[in-house]
C-alpha cells in the first residue's frame, strides 16, 4: 500500500507544523509513561521516516480522545491512528464506525498491555514496527459488534466482570492502588459476593434461559483449543460468539479454568458456546453495567447485541507477514475476567 492511494489527506496541525498530514495519531498520553512529550517527538519522526506527515495529538482524557478522532474523521484524514490499550483502540474505532461515510482507515499503535485487537490481527506491538505497518500494510474491513448502539471491537460482558471493574475503579480513587493490586483485590471481593445473573437469552428466534455469573460476547469466534486458546483466528466471518458458564459455583468456576487452561473448554458441561448474528439478553433488572472492550457502561434493558460486518477499516500487515506465527495469547479465562 502506498502512502497516499488516491486519497486525500487534508487536516488541521498541531505537531509537526505543517500545511497538511497524511496521518492524524491520537495517543492516550498516560500510555508515555511520564515521557508522553517525548514519544509523541518519537512518534512524529518515526512516520517521518516512511515519508508520511503525522499530526500528534495527546489526549488525556477519553473524552479528548474522541474529539481528536472526531475532528480527523471530519476533515478527511486518510489515516486515523490511536496509541494506547484496547480501550483506547475502541474508543477512536467507535468514531471511524459510527460516522457516516467516513472514509478514514484505522491504524494501531499498541501500547497498552494486553493489545488483544493487535494481536488477533498480526499488528506488530514494537512501536516503531508498527508504525512501519501503518506505512507499508494493507487495508482489511474487520467486524465489530454492538451492544444498544455502543460499539466494540473485541467483547462485552455481563456479571462479575463488570462488577470488578467498578469496583477496582473505586480502590484506584479511594486508596490510590495501582491498577492490577486494585483488580485482584476487587476479583476477590467479587467472588465472595459471586453474584448470579437470571438471564433470557434470545437467538434464533429460541429462548434460552440461564443462571450465570457471567455472560461473555465475542466479536467472531475466540478459539479454545491447544495454545490457540483465547484468539481470534479472523475477524470478517460477520458473527458473534456467545460463552455462557452456568450451573457452578466457586468450585465450578475453578474447573472451567482449568478447563480454559488446557483447551478443553468445548468439553465443560457448565460452559454455552453459541453464535449469532444478533442476540437479545433480557433480565429483571432495567439497567445493568456491561463492559465493553474494558470499559463499563450502565445500559438500559433489554440489550440488543449485533454483528457489524466490514464496518472499520484497518490497516494490517502484508499477507505473507501476517502468515507468520502470532505470539502466545492471554488465556480465555484472561479474556472473561481481564481488562485491557
Amino acid at each position: 500500500m502506498t502512502k497516499n492511494q488516491n486519497l486525500d489527506s487534508p487536516a488541521p496541525t498541531t505537531l509537526p507544523p505543517s500545511n497538511s498530514c497524511d496521518v492524524v495519531a491520537v495517543i492516550n498520553a498516560r500510555a508515555g509513561g511520564g515521557h508522553a512529550e517525548q514519544l509523541a517527538r518519537h512518534i512524529t519522526e518515526q512516520f517521518a521516516s516512511h515519508g508520511l506527515r503525522a499530526t500528534v495529538h495527546l489526549a488525556d482524557s477519553g473524552e479528548a480522545m474522541l474529539q481528536h478522532a472526531r475532528d480527523a474523521v471530519r476533515d478527511g484524514v486518510d489515516i486515523v491512528a490511536v496509541g494506547g490499550g484496547d480501550g483506547s483502540v475502541n474508543a477512536v474505532a467507535s468514531i471511524l464506525i459510527t460516522t457516516p461515510g467516513c472514509s478514514s482507515t484505522l491504524g494501531v499503535l499498541p501500547l497498552g498491555t494486553l493489545n488483544h485487537f493487535a494481536k488477533d490481527l498480526n499488528i506488530p506491538l514494537v512501536l516503531e514496527a508498527a508504525i512501519a505497518n501503518i506505512a507499508t500494510g494493507r487495508r482489511l474491513r474487520v467486524d465489530s459488534g454492538e451492544v444498544n448502539g455502543v460499539p466494540f471491537i473485541n467483547n462485552s460482558s455481563l456479571g462479575l466482570y463488570p462488577d470488578i471493574v467498578r469496583e477496582r475503579e473505586k480502590q484506584q480513587a479511594r486508596l490510590g492502588r495501582g491498577k492490577w493490586l486494585a483488580f485482584s483485590w476487587a476479583a476477590m471481593g467479587a467472588l465472595r459476593r459471586y453474584p448470579f445473573l437470571r438471564v433470557r437469552l434470545r437467538i434464533d428466534e429460541q429462548d434460552h434461559w440461564r443462571r450465570t455469573p457471567f455472560v461473555f460476547i465475542g466479536n467472531n469466534e475466540y478459539l479454545m483449543s491447544g495454545l490457540d486458546i483465547g484468539k481470534r483466528s479472523t475477524l470478517t466471518d460477520g458473527k458473534l460468539s456467545m460463552y455462557v458458564c452456568h450451573r457452578t459455583g466457586r468450585l465450578g468456576l475453578l474447573r472451567l479454568a482449568i478447563n480454559a487452561l488446557f483447551g478443553r473448554l468445548r468439553e465443560a458441561h457448565d460452559f454455552d458456546v453459541l453464535s449469532a448474528t444478533e442476540i437479545a439478553i433480557e433480565t429483571r433488572k432495567k439497567r445493568m453495567r456491561v463492559a465493553t472492550d474494558g470499559e463499563v457502561t450502565v445500559l438500559q434493558t433489554p440489550l440488543q447485541y449485533r454483528i457489524r460486518p466490514a464496518s472499520l477499516a484497518v490497516i494490517v500487515p502484508p499477507v505473507e507477514q501476517a502468515a507468520a506465527a502470532p505470539e502466545a495469547q492471554p488465556s480465555m479465562l484472561g479474556k472473561l475476567l481481564g481488562g485491557d
